[in-house]
């Protein structure tokens, strides 16, 4: 399936699913319905990011990035790269971003590529690359990794890796934090 079709039915799915009652997703269904390129990152007013919560298997920990640009702990995370599923491009990003080994799809997700949450975000543009400021529509998936493993950190990206207590996520990303508590850890 072509890549617009494929976003449409999983934001679809998503909102069908997921979602809860005050997510719209107006923006993103809007560019959706546009025929807009969103997996360009030269698309405006908004393209297409995917990124990954990364737990331990206890759900105590969360893999977080120290990102260079925005000067934050966050998820790792990227512009959409070509994949044959949206959880693959955030599973990319997390391998190249933290070297994270052994990475699993959370069992949440029952085999489906449907996003844990979806969060359309505002983000600064670059002026130096003619970019204006912006919207990142993030597809975030839930995966496990053993807490134990070392991290190598990709330097012109991000600060540091390393796994930090899950509360953390509450400055992060609330939604996500509120679903994750709800899940029984595997096992």
């Amino acid at each position: 399936m072509d890549f617009l079709p494929r976003l449409a039915a999983t934001v679809d799915h998503y909102r069908r699913e997921v979602a809860d009652r005050r997510e719209h997703l107006s923006l993103l269904r809007w560019q959706i319905g546009q025929g807009h390129r969103l997996d360009s990152r030269d698309t405006f007013p908004g393209h297409l990011t995917t990124s990954a919560f990364v737990l331990s298997p206890d759900h105590a920990q969360v893999l977080l990035i120290d990102h260079i640009v925005i000067g934050r702990w966050l998820q790792p995370g990227g512009h959409w790269e070509e994949a044959e599923d949206f959880h693959q491009s955030a599973a990319r990003e997390a391998l190249e971003e933290t070297g994270v080994q052994g990475m699993s799809l959370h069992p949440w997700h029952s085999s489906a590529d449907i996003p844990f949450t979806i969060d359309s975000h505002d983000v600064p543009g670059k002026p130096a690359r003619g970019e204006p400021d912006h919207v990142h529509h993030d597809l975030q998936y839930l995966f496990l990794a053993d807490a134990r493993q070392p991290l190598v950190a990709q330097v012109e990206e991000v600060h540091a890796a390393a796994w930090k207590p899950l509360g953390l996520l509450a400055e992060i990303a609330p939604r996500a934090l509120a679903r994750i508590a709800t899940l029984k850890p595997p096992g």
